[in-house]
């Protein structure tokens, strides 16, 4: 036989719980008269065949047409008051979720106009709190028929749209000021950020009460892995490539291997980095720019193009075996992979 609760209570902090059902598993026997205990930081969301028919506030509650009067038209209005039913009973945390973390998987992408290469990557972190504002909107629309619902099954979704927001809003604030002055304005983008998502939030039940920037700053990708990223092309992607050279270079005051004993053999490696700093992506109409993208395969002539060097500050580079190429005949062939490899040095 059926056990039949008279008293039906969830005394818990639910400290990482948002949403907790009565029983877990199944469906709850009562009957009109048992009693329900919610306690101050609860709501109770009462269920019966998937539909709610009432929201139960703080207090001791008992089970009447009264205060749940959806009953009369399920159960009908000739009955037995004793009589069982089923129904599911939600029980939802409406504490503040306070101190909830949040930061920058990736870099996000912003104009920075006038600066460099004119974007900037910047990562960042803080936290944010939230509350559950529409109890049965929350279990109707997000938990469904989950018998316990934890803060860790809905962070990555709040995560997404506070990202989306704040990326949003990164790039309307950039296209009138610099990144410095971004980094300045932390108060203002959390501020910006909860006005945006709010509908969002609400959308599910849910409001988010703060959303703080604890830092913002430049990301540290290094070329490499903005390349990867697909946020460079080459030509950009040689220049920084050269300042990785020239940096390196600094530290050793030998000169170094790599760029310094090929290409550096024949012109230096200031003119080497002086060369691949110029304005790269900038047409002049001269058979000496540099195009757009590396070929699969190339001659040492075209090589020095896109380094900005001599064919024979390329060949100087091959036979000291600085920089891989495979000779065919009496001529050599170089590959956009070996080309790479010898920037890196």
């Amino acid at each position: 036989m059926a056990r039949i609760f008279d008293v039906v209570e969830y005394p818990s902090e639910m400290s990482d719980e948002i949403v907790h059902r009565f029983p877990e598993q199944g469906v709850a026997d009562l009957r009109l008269g048992s009693q329900v205990i919610v306690r101050e930081s609860q709501e109770v969301v009462f269920f019966r065949d998937g539909r709610a028919l009432d929201v139960l506030g703080p207090g001791r509650h008992t089970i009447t047409t009264a205060n749940i009067p959806l009953l009369i038209d399920i159960l009908g209005k000739a009955f037995n008051n004793r009589t069982p039913f089923t129904a599911e009973v939600y029980y939802v945390a409406k504490r503040e979720f306070a101190d909830q973390k949040w930061g920058t998987p990736q870099p996000i992408i912003v104009k920075n106009a006038g600066v460099g290469l004119g974007v900037a990557l910047i990562q960042g972190f803080g936290s944010y709190s939230f509350q559950v504002k529409d109890a049965q909107q929350f279990v109707t629309q997000v938990v469904g028929a989950q018998g316990i619902y934890r803060m860790d099954a809905i962070e990555n979704r709040l995560k997404s749209m506070l990202l989306s927001k704040l990326q949003d809003l990164l790039g309307e604030t950039t296209g009138k000021k610099s990144v410095l002055d971004l980094i300045g304005l932390t108060e203002e983008l959390g501020s910006g950020v909860r006005a945006k998502v709010q509908d969002d939030f609400n959308a599910i039940g849910l409001t988010l009460k703060s959303f703080y920037i604890a830092n913002l700053k430049p990301s540290d990708k290094s070329a490499e892995e903005l390349r990867a990223m697909g946020m460079l092309d080459m030509a950009t992607y040689t220049q920084l490539q050269a300042a990785d050279a020239l940096r390196d270079a600094a530290k050793n005051p030998s000169g170094g291997a790599g760029l310094t004993a090929g290409i550096g053999a024949g012109m230096g490696l200031g003119n080497v980095i002086s060369e691949s700093l110029k304005n790269t992506g900038k047409s002049n109409g001269s058979a000496e720019e540099v195009p757009a993208a590396i070929p699969s395969v190339m001659t040492p002539a075209e090589a020095a193009k896109i380094l900005r060097v001599s064919e024979e500050d390329v060949v100087a580079a091959i036979t000291d075996k600085s920089l891989k190429a495979r000779k065919i005949g009496n001529a050599y062939r170089i590959s956009k992979e070996a080309l790479e490899e010898f920037l890196k040095g």
